[in-house]
């Protein structure tokens, strides 16, 4: 998938843990996981804003685009 998740680089820059962020955003650890590895197929608006409000961050440092490989894409 083209969209990268970089929350493990902000919760290693605020030394926080998954359970610890997934608690504060108000999401299960489970769900969390999905989204840190890529695998959801959605995000809600309201979670990326809580995600955004405990990390101190904009949406641009969580999410990004990454162009697929041509031969593998």
């Amino acid at each position: 998938m083209p969209i990268v998740v970089d929350i493990d680089v902000l919760l290693a820059r605020r030394k926080m843990s998954v359970g610890e962020l997934a608690d504060r955003v108000g999401i299960t650890p489970a769900n969390l996981a999905v989204l840190k590895n890529g695998r959801a197929k959605a995000v809600r608006f309201t979670t990326l804003a809580a995600l955004c409000e405990v990390l101190k961050c904009q949406p641009g440092d969580l999410l990004r685009w990454e162009a697929e490989d041509a031969a593998g894409g």
